[in-house]
C-alpha cells in the first residue's frame, strides 16, 4: 500500500516571514489560512498585486528594516527602531543619516570584514 504525499504546508506567519512582508499588514484571507509549500512558491514566482505594495512600499518587519539600512537587528534596537517601518520612514532615516546609523553601519562593515578574513583563513 502506498502512502499518498500530502501538501506541506505552514503557518500564515511563517509564510509571512518567508516573503519578507510584515503579517499583520496582509490581507485578512491570507491572515486566516495555511500556506502551503505550493502556493508560497506561487507567491513568490507571480506576487500578486497586494505582496508586490506590501514589498514595495511597507511597512516591513525589522529585518527588512536592518537589510535596507545596512545594520543587524541588534543595531536597530541600538538606534531606537523598535517596530516596522515603511519605506518612506526608511528612505527618511538614510537622509538624515543620524550618528546611530552611521555607527551601526561601521559596525556592520566591521563584522563582514572579519567575516571575510576568517573565510578566506579557513580556505586556506
Amino acid at each position: 500500500m502506498t502512502k499518498l504525499k500530502t501538501a506541506q504546508t505552514m503557518k500564515p506567519a511563517t509564510a509571512a516571514k518567508k516573503l519578507g512582508v510584515l503579517l499583520e499588514a496582509t490581507p485578512a484571507e491570507f491572515q486566516e489560512g495555511v500556506v502551503s509549500r505550493d502556493e508560497l512558491d506561487a507567491l513568490q514566482a507571480a506576487p500578486p498585486a497586494w505582496l508586490a505594495d506590501l514589498r514595495r512600499n511597507g511597512p516591513h518587519p525589522r529585518q527588512v528594516v536592518a537589510v535596507k539600512l545596512g545594520v543587524s537587528n541588534s543595531g536597530l534596537a541600538r538606534g531606537g527602531v523598535t517596530g516596522p517601518l515603511t519605506t518612506a520612514e526608511i528612505d527618511a532615516i538614510k537622509a538624515e543619516e543620524p550618528e546611530w546609523l552611521k555607527r551601526e553601519r561601521s559596525v556592520q562593515a566591521e563584522v563582514r570584514k572579519e567575516a571575510q578574513r576568517l573565510k578566506q583563513r579557513q580556505a586556506s
